[in-house]
């Protein structure tokens, strides 16, 4: 009897990689040069000063060094860290870690402003050319303009793995043209799992209940609505874009019609191509929709609030002036907003090895001991001309590494080859993106606050093969992060990146 063979294998994915750095040892650019100029300021100083002179410049240099060299297993220096501490100290003792808003609060125009750095964010509301409302936020601090889209994700549940293998082959394609469309920053997807109220199915299904079916069937259906909303969950996906206001480096800022007249056109063939990624029915969210969104994670209680008057038909009607929370308080570990505790963590480092796509599936899943979580992906696009010279600067600066020594170690043979792999994956116009991603899980009381931290240290996270770190002293800033807001966290840092990356 003859047997047919499924020769098909799922594929893998991976080969992403930190570019390396061109010093000395895990010293950037920037730092290595400011070693040897610490060695020749040190050399002077024994020469004219004396040793007692030159052994103060020593110490001074090492413990310069010492602040940007050792690393923890996240990368982040003993600097870094320490800064940190300086910065959340001072915000404490200056109280900027606490909020108030609302006709009783501190601001002066009693309105429920979004806090910290989206706090100065402007919402305005256009259409595009199929004459679908979209909102568009405004951030004048980096002159950024964001449109966000509501997907409904097909899942991977009875679906074949060759398609499922075409949407990931789309997703690159979506993410890599990104990089040739004018004046795209960043995009961010996010997916958000909480408790279904259980409005929308009785809304569903008493609209659908005929007069003259049977009394055993309504009865059926009744039930199903008493019972079913009980321990269910609601998943929503949102892909935010973000754009700068200049067509091009150097340009002239545009308005937000100048902005919203270009997007206009643009828009209908974004949605097009981002449903052919498995991310189903795609639409602009208009502002009625972003402001819920965005009020229901700072007050986790108005959500049932706000189904229910979905589900009686009453319109609900909010302005970006009260979505923001009336009071919070940024902790060192934690964040509290209205009446939720929350938790964020950023990724700072992605699976070693290759992954199956299936990878993050645990991690965005609803899960018991978290109230509601969002699990954000942060890309930003690099444009063609800038990645070629990025990938082969990578990978001269990984071959130098692996060949200036007679016995290279195992790493640095490995990240030779995988530099190697990028430039020639570049050069067959495979796109370039930066990527990051953060978690945030939001509980209903501090007692529940632990099992949440619990869950996701110590079980989500490692079964995504992801080393998250929590974002001590940041938390309302990762918070915001998790949004669908499409904040561009680098642009908000004191020190810039590019400074950062050199150090």
């Amino acid at each position: 009897m003859a047997t047919m063979e499924n020769t098909y294998r799922e594929p893998t994915y991976g080969n992403w990689r930190r570019p390396r750095k061109a010093g000395i040892g895990t010293l950037g650019g920037l730092a290595t040069a400011g070693l040897f100029l610490g060695l020749i300021v040190t050399v002077i100083c024994f020469f004219t000063g004396g040793w007692l002179a030159g052994l103060t410049a020593l110490i001074v240099l090492g413990l310069a060094l010492a602040l940007v060299s050792i690393n923890d297993k996240h990368n982040k220096s003993l600097g870094e860290r320490a800064f940190g501490y300086l910065a959340f100290g001072t915000a404490r003792r200056r109280k900027t870690n606490l909020y108030r808003s609302g006709p009783l609060g501190l601001t002066p125009w009693g309105e429920f402003q979004l806090p910290g750095i989206a706090a100065a964010s402007q919402l305005y509301e256009f259409k595009d050319s199929y004459g679908r409302a979209f909102a568009l936020i405004h951030l004048p601090s980096t002159a950024h303009y964001t449109v966000v889209f509501a997907t409904q994700p097909d899942g991977a549940s009875l679906v074949d793995p060759e398609q499922v293998d075409a949407w990931v082959a789309n997703w690159g394609g979506w993410l890599a043209g990104l990089s040739n469309e004018p004046a795209v920053v960043a995009v961010s997807v996010t997916v958000e799992t909480a408790p279904d109220s259980g409005a929308r199915l009785r809304r569903e299904v008493e609209s659908n209940i005929h007069a003259e079916a049977p009394e055993v069937a309504k009865a059926m259906l009744r039930e199903a609505l008493q019972t079913y909303p009980q321990g269910s969950a609601t998943i929503r996906a949102w892909v935010a874009l973000t754009f700068s206001a200049a067509a091009r480096p150097g340009g002239k800022r545009r308005t937000a019609p100048e902005i919203a007249r270009d997007l206009a056109s643009r828009l209908p063939g974004l949605t097009e191509r981002l449903e052919s990624t498995g991310a189903g029915a795609c639409a602009p969210l208009d502002g009625q929709e972003l402001c819920e969104v965005v009020r229901v994670a700072y007050d986790p209680a108005a959500a049932r609030l706000i189904d229910e008057a979905h589900y009686q038909g009453t319109p609900v009607e909010l302005s970006w002036g009260e979505v923001g929370p009336s009071a919070h308080q940024a902790d060192w570990a934690s964040y509290r907003h209205e009446g939720g505790h929350s938790v964020s963590w950023t990724m700072t480092g992605a699976p070693r090895g290759h992954i199956l796509s299936s990878a993050l599936g645990r991690l965005v899943a609803p899960h018991p001991e978290i109230d509601r979580k969002r699990v954000t992906l942060l890309y930003r696009p690099i444009e063609s001309g800038r990645a070629a010279a990025l990938v082969e600067r990578d990978q001269t600066n990984a071959l130098t590494r692996a060949s200036s020594t007679t016995r290279p170690t195992a790493r640095a043979l490995l990240d030779a080859r995988a530099a190697q792999a990028t430039a020639a994956e570049e050069a067959k116009g495979a796109g370039l993106v930066n990527f990051g991603l953060v978690v945030t899980a939001t509980v209903l009381s501090a007692e529940g606050l632990a099992d949440a931290v619990a869950t996701v240290e110590g079980n989500l996270g490692p079964s995504a093969r992801l080393l998250l770190r929590r974002a001590y002293g940041s938390q309302d800033s990762a918070f915001a992060a998790s949004l669908p807001l499409g904040l561009v966290l680098p642009k908000h840092l004191k020190v810039p990146e590019e400074i950062r990356e050199a150090l």
